[in-house]
This record gives structure tokens, C-alpha cells and sequence, in this order.
């Protein structure tokens, strides 16, 4: 009976660090969603920023392309780790739902064998009873 109740706290344990795992991945899905925001609103200041120069220079261009294409590079990592954070989101999400339904089973076996365990001490005490009874009518 002691292993159910060292697997019932193992499970709370793993659920517990799952929705810890889970909570830290959602702060930082939002934390990059937020960064994501501000990149884009950063890049769309520099195009249009880029759109009203006049100014004609090469080296100044092709500093400004090269503002526009890192901006754009990190927007799309943003949008990656975002994605990937949603990923794995889901995937704990799941595994705490698998882990909270194994311990919804686990519960319910755990109260089975208590009925079972009071039923059999109730039977033994019946039958030391007996017993004893017996004896004293043998005496």
C-alpha cells in the first residue's frame, strides 16, 4: 500500500512540475509575442522611415537594407520560438491531461483495495470472534 502512495506522490510531483514547465513556456510565449509586437512596429517606423528618405546615397541604402533585413530576421526567429513555445505548450498540456487522468485511475484503484481492506478486517474481526467465542464455550 506504501508503493500507491509513494506513485500517487510521484504523479503530483511530475503534475506540479509539468504545470510549472507549462506556466514558465506560457510566460515566455508571451513575453516573445510581446517582443515580436515591438520588432514589428520597429520595422514598419524603419520602412517607412526608409520610404521617405530622398536621399539617393549607396552606403546609406545599403545601411538601411541592412537595418530592414535584421529586423526581418527577427521577426521570423520571433515567430519561430513563438511557434515552438505554443508547441510545447500543447505537448505539456497534454501530458498533464494523461498524468491527471492516470491519477483519477490510480484514486479510484486506491479506494478499491481500502473497501476491500475493511471488508477482509471486518471479516477477521467476525471470526476472531467466533473464535473466541468457541473457546470460551470449550472452557
Amino acid at each position: 500500500m506504501t508503493s500507491i502512495v509513494e506513485r500517487m506522490s510521484k504523479c503530483k510531483k511530475e503534475l506540479s512540475e509539468k504545470e510549472r514547465d507549462r506556466l514558465l513556456i506560457r510566460r515566455v510565449s508571451g513575453a516573445n509575442a510581446s517582443q515580436l509586437a515591438h520588432m514589428e512596429k520597429m520595422l514598419h517606423e524603419t520602412k517607412g522611415l526608409l520610404e521617405k528618405k530622398t536621399e539617393t546615397h549607396s552606403e546609406s541604402q545599403a545601411c538601411g537594407d541592412t537595418m530592414v533585413s535584421d529586423l526581418e530576421q527577427k521577426v521570423q526567429r520571433s515567430k519561430r520560438d513563438r511557434r515552438n513555445s505554443l508547441h510545447r505548450t500543447q505537448l505539456l498540456e497534454s501530458q498533464m491531461k494523461t498524468v491527471r487522468g492516470e491519477l483519477v485511475g490510480t484514486l479510484d484503484h486506491l479506494e478499491e483495495l481500502r473497501n476491500i481492506l475493511r471488508r477482509s478486517q471486518q471479516k477477521s474481526e467476525e471470526r476472531e470472534a467466533a473464535m473466541q467465542k468457541l473457546a470460551a464455550g470449550l472452557r
